[in-house]
């Protein structure tokens, strides 16, 4: 008679951390090894009896209490779990981020248990104290930090799935048949997460907007935002409020204000700027000293505290600029006319007027309101022809009017002296430690479509400078006049450089050539000038410029002063794009506060408004940065027959990063693609080795690459490798 085969129990080698997550989640609640079994989902007799095994030898090694016999629970002192978030790594693994550990706790996919990107969770961590590392498993979500994602959408017959480009959202998302609201198959959706069972392997969501089809340029900018939770619109009733507003300028007010209205005043901004933001007004003095006024748009005039307009703009915090399109702050009757400072036309607005000497030392300041007449409009490349030529005459194929013009003598006069003033202030900026990072922008021309027909890029040059140190100086001092007197401010902070990542970053750059010096702060600050100067020009410039930015710290707002590390300043705050920027209406209205005698306000509460401030500046920037990458691939998929020399800007175990040299497009090439060798990544070299030629492809090699696939939806450039530059 033959034995009947029993299917063998998986066995454990031990339920301890299982045990102490099951009584961590209720730590008030003591637990018999039945109860403990049922939640493991365990009734057989091996893996019970392991159960009452682990929960004496617990219980021994004092990790849990035996509150009465046979029941269990926490140590109130032994509790292993921990609040902090997760960052997903793209791979259905991540990372918790907490206080409490120097390194980050990697969560494996199995661990997640329903955990987002950025989700506030409590985590069990384990091995924390065995030398290895440590491991952690989320066992609660706490917080999400989103619940609206972006998504292509799948119609089945009783039911849709909507999965999303971006590659940390690891799952898709079930829309009941009922909640697919007006979606057709493949439209890109605007979802919304209404709750996800235990047991469900995706979260169940409703489609809230239907945003277009895949690949249309609207679709795709609009998916932008909504990804970020950016408005594409205002809403009627802040539009109507707006439009209510009274923006004349009346008598009864100027008499309020120190009028400017004779004093020579002019703009300088970008050729298709719509809003202006700021004005500089020069006179010279009797005494042989300059006065020169930073006039900046008063919005808080019109912007009142505890309207609908305001909670909008507050909400808001920073307009966004896409590649082909601003998205305000404020409605267009306000950011591009009654707050614009347009030439001809009397304005309202904030100053900070300063004595300045020959040698560029300010003896008087002077803050305010007041009424101005811009003179003059001009864009930076008209500017920037006086400053190089001392011409009045502006040629048409810069000029902004559409024909030739000339200038007065005495903005030319004016023009140069700013830019004599500028240059010593920015000559002061460097030798006090400030850094200088003069990045490259891409920009695309676009037809009235919207597609683009070319790339160029911007840079910064004399005009551009003279306008940001005369920017800076304003923020500066006005930060500085508040700072010294202890009242709560809203300060634009940069802490120093993170030493991890500089040495990541000097690891890096080594292959190139390049060191930074790590002897003291000052150091740093040189020793990365010296770098932007020596990579000027050169194929690796826009990789090592964008190397310097992500190691520095990011820069925030914050009542807690702690200086500028980039600027190099003590005090520095956000004045002169309230237009734009909400902290800087915040930055008016404390000041004039102030100014009338006021006393200290609420430090917490301004905290928490410059908590929001950063976070939606950070999300904007994100934003601006995909519309970029959209436009880049877009162009690229026009040029999919062409070759392009690239250099190589990064290099990983599944290809290496390729950045196009004539117009700065990234894309990968992978690793099995490239036909001319096997290729395996050696970290050591940071390179891409060949197995038979030992040949590298390394950070810096140049390549030429063609265009394998464009995809609009990932924003995402695949090149296919031709051969080396040699």
């Amino acid at each position: 008679m033959s034995k009947r085969l029993r299917k063998p129990i998986k066995k454990e080698k031990d339920f301890s951390d299982k045990i102490i997550k099951i009584l961590s989640q209720s730590a008030n609640k003591a637990f018999n090894y039945k109860q403990i079994g049922a939640k493991l989902e365990l009734d057989d007799t091996q893996s019970r009896n392991q159960i009452i095994k682990d929960l004496k030898i617990l219980a021994a090694s004092k990790k849990i209490i035996e509150s009465e016999p046979g029941k269990y629970l926490i140590k109130a002192e032994s509790k292993e779990y921990y609040e902090g978030t997760i960052d997903m790594t793209g791979r259905k693994t991540a990372y918790f981020i907490c206080p409490e550990f120097e390194e980050d706790v990697f969560i494996p996919s199995n661990n997640l248990n329903h955990a987002l990107d950025k989700d506030t969770v409590k985590v069990y961590v384990y091995n924390k104290r065995s030398g290895r590392r440590a491991e952690g498993e989320v066992i609660e979500v706490i917080e999400r930090y989103k619940t609206d994602f972006v998504g292509v959408i799948d119609i089945q017959k009783n039911f849709s799935f909507v999965s999303t480009a971006n590659p940390k959202m690891y799952t898709d998302i079930f829309i009941p048949k009922d909640k697919i609201g007006e979606a057709e198959q493949g439209d890109v959706v605007l979802v919304h997460i209404e709750d996800w069972p235990s047991r469900a392997d995706s979260p169940f969501g409703k489609v809230v907007k239907v945003l277009g089809k895949p690949g249309e340029h609207d679709t795709e900018i609009h998916a932008i935002l909504a990804e970020y939770g950016l408005p594409a619109e205002f809403p009627i009733e802040v539009e109507t409020f707006a439009q209510k507003i009274d923006t004349s300028i009346e008598a009864s007010e100027i008499a309020k204000r120190r009028d400017m209205r004779d004093t020579l005043t002019f703009t300088i901004d970008p050729k298709d700027a719509k809003d202006f933001d700021d004005a500089l007004s020069f006179k010279q003095l009797e005494n042989g000293n300059y006065e020169i006024g930073i006039h900046i748009a008063d919005v808080s005039y019109y912007l009142e505290e505890g309207t609908i307009l305001d909670d909008e703009a507050f909400q808001r915090a920073t307009s966004v600029y896409l590649v082909d399109r601003v998205v305000p702050m404020l409605p267009e009757v306000l950011s591009n006319f009654a707050c614009s400072l347009r030439p001809q036309e009397e304005k309202y607005t904030f100053s900070a007027i300063f004595e300045i000497t020959e040698t560029s030392k300010v003896v008087n300041q002077w803050f305010g309101r007041t009424v101005i007449y811009s003179d003059q409009r001009f864009a930076y490349e008209e500017a920037q022809y006086i400053i190089e030529t001392k011409d009045n005459t502006i040629p048409v194929d810069i000029s902004i009017t559409g024909s030739s013009y000339v200038v007065s003598d005495e903005i030319v006069a004016a023009t140069l002296k700013m830019d004599q003033l500028a240059k010593i202030f920015r000559r002061n900026r460097m030798n006090e430690g400030a850094i200088s990072f003069d990045k490259v922008e891409v920009k695309f021309n676009l037809d009235a479509e919207g597609e683009p027909e070319g790339v160029y890029f911007k840079i910064s040059k004399d005009a551009n400078h003279l306008i940001e140190e005369f920017m800076l100086l304003a923020n500066r001092k006005v930060a500085e006049y508040i700072g010294k007197q202890k009242k709560t401010f809203i300060y634009r902070i940069h802490d120093e450089p993170n030493e991890d990542k500089l040495i990541a970053m000097q690891n890096l750059i080594a292959k190139f050539g390049y060191k930074i010096d790590f002897r003291n702060k000052g150091d740093i600050s040189k020793s990365l000038n010296a770098l932007m100067e020596e990579v000027n020009g050169k194929k690796e410039q826009n990789l090592i410029d964008t190397l310097a930015i992500r190691s520095m710290s990011k820069a925030k707002y914050s009542t807690d002063n702690i200086g500028h590390y980039g600027l190099a300043f003590d005090y520095y705050s956000h004045f002169t794009s309230p237009i734009r920027r909400y902290p800087d209406v915040m930055v008016h209205r404390l000041l004039q506060y102030y100014l009338d005698g006021g006393k200290s306000v609420d430090e917490e509460l301004y905290e928490t408004k410059c908590l929001h401030s950063s976070t939606m500046e950070g999300l904007a920037t994100n934003a601006e940065r995909d519309s970029i990458k959209y436009m880049q691939v877009k162009y690229m998929q026009n040029h999919n027959d062409q070759e392009f020399l690239g250099v190589i800007s990064g290099v990983t175990e599944w290809g290496i990063y390729v950045e196009i040299i004539e117009n700065k497009c990234e894309g990968m090439v992978r690793t099995r693609d490239i036909k001319e060798d096997y290729y395996t990544f050696d970290e050591k070299q940071y390179a891409l080795v060949g197995a038979n030629s030992n040949r590298l492809l390394q950070l810096g090699d140049e390549i030429y690459v063609k265009v394998k696939n464009a995809d609009l939806v990932k924003k995402q450039l695949d090149f296919n490798f031709i051969k080396r530059n040699e």
